[in-house]
């Protein structure tokens, strides 16, 4: 958990403090991944639940509800989201809250990358029980497009008729993939990623080597582009541009085979963000997300037309619903490569 808010931050926090005084039920904070959505949440949060906050609304980090919160263990607060997120991240699942909507369930045979129902069914009793000192209570959930079709009716259900003092702060990345409905109820708190100039700064000050480049690929997002940076998989995602810059069909067998045990999502990405650079390309001689590929991406946009680009656009957003659970991963990279290289026969 961060403690203090990310410099891009500021103008953000300016506007949350001119909400504060009539806060809304729920409030819903979104924007692209990777800019700090939910530690601007959680920052939020506890200084909503913090016994003695500063003037400019910040929590004081010393009283009681801090140290709660700190652990996760406040009787006043609750955290929902994804099993698998919990999975991921040891420190916050193993602590002593009695956070028991991030558990996993005795059935559970894999951590669910859903929001499901009886997490939302979880909070009952805890919003039934009166709050610790006649304060606030707060749920967070995030992302709120993991609810799935469940999960969300019963969401939608509290947000209609929502227990008194009780304030969800919802985080999303995609806030197209959320109900109407849910939108509807909901005080949507947009934010936006930095510019350039201050998230480069930002990433040079955490050590980051090529910041331009891994910003570019991360199309502007700065914590996204740290993490990117310093992942394992910087050797495979050069093997897997270059063998989207040169598409041969003998090559796409073996770099299918050297390829396989990386995760599908995360090629699918890489694949979709060369795809934009070539329809952009295209359409405006433009490139967002990879700049360094630029001669190569030109020189394979003058090979293909517009509709067949746009075509092979459609088919990656297709090919991210079976990505997860593929029957073969070897033969899912085999069959992408292949259609890509067809893209210029």
């Amino acid at each position: 958990m961060t403690d203090s808010l990310y410099p891009w931050q500021t103008s953000d926090w300016q506007r949350w403090q001119q909400m504060r005084e009539r806060l809304p039920h729920a409030i819903l904070i979104h924007g692209p991944n990777g800019i700090g959505k939910v530690a601007f949440a959680e920052h939020a949060a506890r200084s909503l639940l913090c016994e003695k906050p500063s003037v400019e609304g910040h929590a004081c980090g010393t009283c009681a509800s801090c140290g709660w919160f700190e652990q996760y263990s406040h009787p006043d607060y609750r955290r929902v989201r994804p099993e698998v997120l919990d999975a991921d991240d040891e420190d916050d699942a193993s602590g002593d809250s009695e956070d028991t909507t991030t558990k996993k369930t005795a059935t559970s045979k894999t951590p669910s990358r859903d929001i499901r129902i009886e997490q939302i069914r979880s909070l009952a009793s805890f919003m039934n029980v009166s709050t610790h000192r006649a304060g606030r209570r707060l749920i967070l959930l995030y992302p709120a497009e993991a609810l799935n079709a469940p999960s969300a009716n019963a969401l939608l259900k509290t947000l209609e008729e929502p227990p008194p003092d009780t304030v969800f702060l919802l985080v999303s990345h995609r806030i197209d993939r959320l109900l109407p409905t849910i939108l509807s109820r909901c005080r949507q708190f947009a934010m936006a990623p930095p510019d350039q100039a201050s998230s480069l700064a930002w990433l040079s000050s955490q050590g980051c080597d090529d910041a331009p480049r891994w910003l570019a690929e991360q199309g502007g997002a700065p914590l996204a582009a740290l993490e990117a940076s310093q992942g394992e998989f910087a050797e495979a995602q050069r093997d897997w541009l270059n063998q989207l810059a040169k598409p041969e069909m003998g090559s796409a067998l073996s770099v299918a085979d050297r390829l396989q045990k990386i995760a599908l999502p995360q090629l699918l990405a890489w694949q979709q963000r060369w795809l934009y650079d070539l329809l952009a390309v295209k359409l405006a001689a433009r490139v967002r997300y990879y700049p360094e590929h630029r001669g190569s991406l030109a020189a394979l946009a003058s090979r293909v037309s517009v509709d067949r680009l746009q075509k092979a656009v459609r088919d990656a957003a297709s090919r991210r619903a079976v990505s997860e659970h593929p029957l073969s991963a070897r033969l899912f990279i085999e069959d992408m490569l292949l259609d890509y290289a067809d893209l210029f026969r």
